[in-house]
């Protein structure tokens, strides 16, 4: 499935790929509604409908990542609120073993994500992650989301890869479609990134079930 002796770095990304996405899924379309309706005055079936409109309206953009646009969109302090009930945040199974199989094996391991810093640093605060990469770059910090082909323009000029010697694995097939449009040749995909929620499918990429499938 992959041939490491053809591997120079590895990108991965955070949510749904190496912590489970039940913990965002669970707080924008669980606690943030309740938060939302108790702040307007709203019950939650109302809230609830304004929400979909408001994320359907910025979905794959930079604002839908970004906690200080919905801070100010919701009137709402969604750091404070992701703290809140940051007990959810979980690291899914075989991360940590695979991420230190990358090390022993020389690998440049970079965390490339659309998560805001700001939720970055929530959630390696309590998995301790970030010790495993040797870089941790935010979408935010170069001002396009991962589904945008200037993104991995931008992204080639800060973190100088071999699209024929990276290996990159998301949950967003959307993403995963951008880095192949730029040339990124090895691609995995996560089967059930929402460890409560249904398995994906998809026609071309290779999607996990779990990391050992591809360190043996």
């Amino acid at each position: 499935m992959v041939n490491w002796l053809t591997i120079n770095s590895v990108f991965l990304d955070l949510d749904g790929t190496l912590l489970d996405l039940h913990f965002d899924n669970h707080f924008w379309l669980e606690h943030v509604p309740v938060c939302y309706a108790e702040r307007h005055g709203l019950d939650h079936a109302e809230a609830r409908s304004v929400l979909n409109d408001k994320y359907a309206a910025v979905m794959g953009s930079l604002d839908w990542y970004c906690v200080e646009y919905w801070s100010k969109e919701l009137e709402l302090d969604i750091p404070q609120l992701k703290k809140d009930v940051s007990h959810k945040i979980a690291v899914r199974p075989s991360v940590e073993e695979f991420l230190e199989f990358l090390h022993m094996q020389g690998k440049r391991v970079v965390l490339v994500t659309n998560a805001h810093p700001a939720s970055v640093s929530i959630k390696m605060k309590k998995t301790s992650l970030d010790r495993y990469f040797n870089r941790i770059i935010s979408s935010h910090e170069l001002r396009l989301a991962k589904e945008e082909q200037g993104f991995w323009e931008k992204l080639q000029q800060t973190e100088p890869f071999d699209a024929e010697k990276t290996l990159f694995i998301d949950d967003n097939f959307g993403v995963l479609d951008a880095a192949k449009d730029y040339g990124i040749k090895n691609l995995l995909a996560i089967k059930k990134p929402d460890s409560r929620g249904d398995e994906k499918k998809h026609h071309e990429y290779v999607l996990l079930d779990s990391f050992e499938q591809i360190t043996k």
